[in-house]
C-alpha cells in the first residue's frame, strides 16, 4: 500500500550509491546476490536472539535490493533473468525471517511463524500468478512501470512487510502478536489481489473480444452473387 509512495522518496537518495557501485564496475546481478547473503545472515542471529543485529543485516539486505534494480536501470542494463533472480531471492529472504523467529523460541513462536509463511505463500502467488497472464495480455502497469514484474497493489507489500520485520526485532516478546496482526493484513491483501487480478484479467479479455467482433476489418465479406 506504500510502496508507492516510498519509493519516489528512496530513489534520489540511492543515486550517489548508484553511482559509486557503476564507477566500480559491479554488476546488478552481483548485486542482488550480495543482498541475498546478507540478508539470509540475520537468520542465525534471530535465532540466537541477537535482534539488533539481525536488525542490521535485515535493513542492509533491503538497502542493496533497492540499490541492484536502480543500477540495472542505471546502466540500461535491465533483464527478465535480473528480474527473476531478484524476485525468487527476496522471497527466500521474507520466508526466511520468520523461521529465524521460530528458532529463537519454538514453545512462542512457532504457531505465529507458520501462519505468517502460510499467509507470505497467498500473497507472493497471488501476485505472481498474476504477472504471467499480465504479461501475455501486455497490460499497463503504471505505478510500477520500473518494475521487472507486474504488481498488484495490496494492503501489504513490500514497505508493510519491512515495517513489520523491523517490528519484529525491537519487540521480540511480541512476535507472536505481530505476526498474526501481520498475517491478518496479509489475508486481507490476499483476499483483493484475487478478485483484484480475476476481475482485471476477466474484463480485458471481455474488452478485446468486444472489440474484435465489432471490428469491420474482421467482419466477413461475402462475394457478389452473379
Amino acid at each position: 500500500m506504500l510502496d508507492r509512495f516510498i519509493t519516489p522518496v528512496i530513489k534520489p537518495m540511492l543515486k550517489p550509491l548508484v553511482l559509486l557501485l557503476d564507477k566500480k564496475q559491479v554488476q546488478p546481478d552481483q548485486l542482488t546476490l550480495i543482498g541475498f547473503v546478507v540478508g539470509m545472515l540475520a537468520v542465525p542471529f534471530l535465532a540466537l536472539q541477537a535482534w539488533y543485529v539481525a536488525l542490521l543485516f535485515i535493513v542492509l539486505n533491503r538497502i542493496i535490493d533497492g540499490l541492484d534494480g536502480a543500477l540495472a536501470r542505471h546502466q540500461k542494463h535491465t533483464t527478465p533473468s535480473g528480474g527473476y533472480l531478484d524476485i525468487c531471492l527476496d522471497f527466500l529472504f521474507y520466508a526466511a525471517i520468520p523461521l529465524g523467529f521460530a528458532l529463537a523460541n519454538p514453545n512462542e513462536n512457532a504457531l505465529a511463524a507458520a501462519v505468517l509463511l502460510t499467509v507470505f505463500i497467498g500473497t507472493g502467488s497471488s501476485f505472481l500468478a498474476f504477472a504471467i497472464p499480465a504479461e501475455k495480455l501486455n497490460l499497463p502497469r503504471p505505478q510500477f512501470a520500473h518494475k521487472s514484474f507486474y504488481f498488484l497493489n495490496g494492503l501489504t507489500e513490500g514497505t508493510e512487510t519491512i515495517a513489520f520485520f523491523v517490528a519484529f526485532c525491537l519487540w521480540p516478546t511480541y512476535f507472536p502478536e505481530l505476526a498474526y496482526t501481520f498475517a491478518f493484513l496479509g489475508t486481507i491483501t490476499i483476499f483483493t489481489r484475487i478478485h483484484g487480478g480475476y476481475n482485471t484479467l476477466k474484463n480485458h479479455l471481455a474488452a478485446q473480444s468486444s472489440t474484435t467482433d465489432t471490428n469491420p476489418i474482421n467482419t466477413a465479406i461475402e462475394e457478389p452473387k452473379t
